[in-house]
């Protein structure tokens, strides 16, 4: 089962470091946001990764092209090339990934639509390339399965900055695309899981977008829903976040690092 990160964005509430790199590039510690991404994901067993790229990928491009020089130790022999010798220091062995161009204003519906030929089955998970959670991938999979919707959402207390869902029981009635308001309700957190159908939702236009509209349509169909989740959840929104994470990751209290 794919993992598709959406990689696209601007990230324009976080100027300060994406000015000069994608938003999924800037880092908690040492590594990416996105490798913290990719690692929770991992931990479950799927390895398998989609990244549509567009704002700076080629930046996302060399870091996984290079992944094996720079973090592995190496020995070489100046001259002699074919003595070049990679010794195994990092834990990523068996990650598929596949970096796809999604264009540059893409939107993310579109990005999702444009990636559709790489998923091979009925079924993948989708997040984005700024949020990281505790969450049980393993739980939210098997939820997904025993409902038989179309979509998936992971729910999470709601910030008045992120789109808001009106729930009945675990099936999403509505879907309000960053509210005036703030209420007890859930926002999406991302980590979500859509079957193959969520594409006759969407267009390759580069204005097709995910929340406004084809949410929309799906909570209006009934085919949009929920699982709560109430542990660790934080988006990389803003620089204050950024500072955050790492802080947390820091000193050891990293609640998403589930590996």
């Amino acid at each position: 089962m794919e993992v598709i990160i959406l990689c696209g964005g601007l990230g324009t509430r976080l100027r300060e470091e994406t000015e000069f790199r994608p938003k999924p590039m800037v880092n908690i510690g040492p590594r990416p946001i996105l490798w913290h991404i990719m690692k929770i994901y991992a931990h479950y067993g799927h390895t398998e990764f989609i990244l549509p790229l567009g704002y700076k990928g080629e930046m996302i491009r060399e870091y996984f092209v290079n992944y094996e020089w720079m973090n592995n130790d190496v020995t070489l022999e100046l001259g002699k090339p074919e003595t070049l010798c990679l010794h195994q220091c990092h834990d990523e062995a068996g990650w598929r990934i596949t970096l796809a161009d999604t264009g540059p204003d893409t939107l993310k519906g579109g990005r999702l639509k444009r990636v559709e030929k790489y998923i091979k089955g009925d079924t993948f998970k989708l997040t984005y390339g700024d949020g990281v959670a505790d969450i049980d991938i393993d739980a939210l999979v098997a939820f997904h399965k025993a409902h038989g919707k179309i979509v998936t959402l992971t729910g999470v207390g709601l910030a008045q900055r992120f789109g808001e869902l009106k729930v009945d029981g675990n099936r999403v009635s509505s879907f309000q695309e960053k509210p005036d308001h703030a209420g007890d309700s859930l926002i999406n957190g991302g980590y979500m899981v859509l079957d193959r159908s969520i594409f006759d939702y969407l267009t390759s236009d580069k204005d097709c977008d995910l929340e406004y509209g084809p949410f929309e349509r799906l909570a209006q169909d009934g085919e949009l829903m929920v699982r709560r989740h109430d542990g660790y959840w934080a988006c990389m929104d803003t620089l204050r976040d950024t500072e955050l994470l790492n802080r947390l990751w820091n000193e050891d209290r990293a609640e998403w690092k589930v590996w």
